[in-house]
């Protein structure tokens, strides 16, 4: 019940490309037990922006009314990765010495956002539900294309999708910055349908104090 919303939701966008792109934004009112409305949309084209400093932009909303108030901010980050599952970082013994190194009591008061980090290995689900059905006689059979949606916070990686398979092995690392020790580990598996949305297969949630 507002034309002057107030959000603060920060997101972090990893960028692996060296020139930027384009962050697409759309604005929505959302009802209630109906399709939601199109408000507007615009676009932050990152390749105008100078890097290691913050930007206040007020960008107009294409096809509506009003603007929206954005700060952006790029920055070098290793923070978030995406690895087989053979080139564990963990495992390597120099890189173990320098992240005993980075996370030591001395440094403890050297970068305060830089509590830690986190490193999830997805290997394989098991007995996942049939999502599609594949044929309309005696010989149909029930199948699934799941991937894997690994979350933390604003930071969102994928895997790859396994094809007709219920027991699916991914067999991916990802590695993620933890900026607050409260946050919760989301693992979702989704079932991938080309002409539609997703379809949900499953999820679990981890707080990381339970680890």
């Amino acid at each position: 019940k507002t034309l002057n919303p107030q959000w603060r939701e920060q997101f972090d966008f990893h960028l692996y490309e060296e020139r930027g792109g384009i962050i697409d934004i759309t604005v929505w009112d959302k009802d209630a037990g109906k399709k939601d409305d199109f408000i507007g949309r615009c676009q932050v084209d990152l390749s105008t922006l100078s890097k290691e400093q913050t930007h206040k932009l007020e960008i107009p909303l294409e096809e509506g009314e009003g603007y929206l108030v954005l700060l952006v901010t790029l920055t070098a980050s290793a923070a978030v990765t995406i690895s087989d599952l053979s080139l564990s970082s963990l495992e390597d013994q120099k890189e173990r010495e320098m992240i005993l190194k980075r996370y030591s009591p001395m440094m403890m008061f050297h970068n305060m956002k830089d509590v830690g980090f986190l490193q999830v290995k997805v290997i394989r689900a098991e007995a996942l539900m049939a999502a599609d059905v594949t044929g309309k006689d005696l010989f149909s059979f029930c199948k699934s294309d799941p991937f894997c949606v690994v979350e933390l916070n604003n930071d969102r990686l994928l895997t790859h999708t396994v094809y007709k398979n219920l027991n699916p092995e991914w067999n991916k690392i990802f590695t993620f910055n933890i900026k607050d020790i409260h946050s919760v580990l989301e693992v979702t598996v989704y079932d991938e349908d080309r002409d539609r949305s997703a379809d949900f297969l499953g999820k679990v949630a981890i707080p990381l104090l339970s680890v």
